[in-house]
């Protein structure tokens, strides 16, 4: 957006007809409903993450690895508790909405277990799946917060911000296992 447009000026850039999508029903018309919406998929997405984290530990042959995702499936319990308080503080009940996204990089994941051998390779498998999901999640969160913000939701905010910074610190746990030890051992 150029310094000089307001949030009122903006318009479609492109004026290509065939390439608008058509909303669906009941599709969001205000940045709360978006917001809401958002909480539901990435409700979906901690729940059935907390149901594939323990496949991942099983698959996992390297102890830190195994163990940082141990450590990760119980933050990510907390953090599914931790969104339905942001639920029950904006007023909305806790249910989920399948998130593709999500959906989609499990099923990669399951991919990467398929096709590979058990041992350090498929250690770093689950290493790159696994980071692929926290960038999601990270970017996810991130978003929510700012939505949070937006919309005056501070103690919302806080709740999500506490999962982001929860997100980015599995990230870089993650990074430290596959660079100091599984990718070495993979290589070789």
């Amino acid at each position: 957006m150029k310094n000089s447009e307001k949030p009122n000026d903006i318009k479609t850039a492109n004026n290509n007809k065939e390439a608008i999508v058509k909303p669906v029903n009941g599709a969001a018309s205000a940045l709360r409903e978006l917001f809401i919406d958002s909480l539901k998929d990435i409700y979906w997405a901690e729940n059935a993450l907390v149901n594939a984290l323990p496949k991942m530990v099983a698959n996992a042959t390297s102890a830190s690895l195994a163990s940082a995702i141990k450590e990760h499936h119980a933050i990510t319990k907390n953090q599914v508790t931790r969104l339905e308080k942001v639920f029950k503080i904006v007023g909305e009940k806790a249910e989920g909405k399948k998130c593709e996204a999500m959906a989609g990089l499990l099923k990669e994941g399951d991919s990467i277990l398929e096709e590979t051998e058990p041992g350090a390779v498929r250690d770093a498998g689950i290493i790159a799946a696994s980071q692929k999901i926290e960038h999601y999640e990270i970017a996810t969160y991130g978003t929510l917060v700012a939505f949070a913000k937006t919309l005056g939701e501070n103690d919302a905010a806080k709740l999500l911000t506490q999962t982001l910074a929860e997100e980015k610190e599995a990230d870089c746990l993650l990074n430290d296992v596959a660079l100091n030890a599984v990718n070495i051992v993979a290589a070789e």
